[in-house]
């Protein structure tokens, strides 16, 4: 099956293109590096040439929301609307547990975009996905002040970025739809500031991992009573963090 992968050079999209590939798929991989631009265009109408899927796994710039709205409403429409040109049959969407919760930031901008993704003419399967162990390395970056890192109080189930991918790819080979997203997280429940001090303590950096609230933020308390934590029926699947840091420490250093 010929697969497009959006994003493919991002923490989920590097892994579903090998994911992809070594089932032996054709994946048009669809990057800036690439030449493939979902903003612009460029390059995006030959790209999905006899595509039969999409993976949408494109992430923006920032955190801002005002900023993340608009980059993920021009990508939701360019590939709805060059997909639907090339007789893409359907396109998987991955997005965040809990984000239909929240009103503000990045979450806000993910809801948009399912919701641009949904009004377009190709079928959208959408995957809602817990934060990923990748992820706690560059909230450690974005909060660092010196040898101090301050890092959100955040009750999540994290999971690992390859298995992610590895659903995105069964549900892009899967022809059956549904309209109600599916969830998938790790196997246990964490504390963020927990598994950032794990990660700091093992690179031996930042030198101190210090817990915050934002209260300036509207959605501060769904962040700390586990709006974020995955339903019942979620697809739970490992590594823990523990089992991901001591498999992969240059990926957990990385971010």
């Amino acid at each position: 099956m010929k697969i497009a992968v959006a994003g493919s050079t991002g923490r989920v999209g590097r892994h579903v293109v090998d994911v992809l590939r070594s089932g032996g798929h054709d994946v048009v991989a669809i990057s800036r590096s690439t030449g493939i631009d979902v903003i612009t265009g460029t390059g995006l109408a030959a790209a999905l040439t006899g595509v039969e899927v999409i993976i949408d796994a494109t992430s923006g710039p920032t955190p801002d929301q005002k900023t993340e709205t608009e980059f993920f409403t021009t990508a939701a429409r360019n590939l709805q609307q060059t997909g639907h040109r090339a007789d893409v049959k359907r396109i998987v969407v991955t997005s965040i547990i809990g984000i239909d919760r929240f009103t503000a930031g990045y979450y806000a901008a993910k809801i948009v975009q399912e919701k641009v993704m949904l009004e377009g003419p190709i079928p959208v399967r959408i995957l809602r996905a817990a934060q990923f162990h990748e992820f706690v390395a560059q909230l450690i970056e974005w909060g660092r002040k010196g040898e101090v890192s301050y890092v959100p109080k955040m009750r999540t189930q994290l999971v690992a970025a390859r298995t992610v991918a590895q659903q995105l790819a069964d549900m892009a080979l899967d022809p059956k739809l549904g309209s109600t997203p599916i969830e998938i997280a790790g196997p246990r429940a964490e504390n963020l500031v927990d598994v950032a001090t794990l990660l700091a303590a093992r690179r031996g950096d930042p030198k101190r991992i210090e817990g915050v609230t934002n209260k300036a933020d509207p959605d501060w308390e769904l962040y700390e009573s586990g709006a974020l934590l995955p339903g019942p029926s979620a697809i739970l699947s490992g590594p823990t963090f523990n089992e991901w840091l001591e498999s992969a420490p240059l990926h957990a250093k990385a971010g």
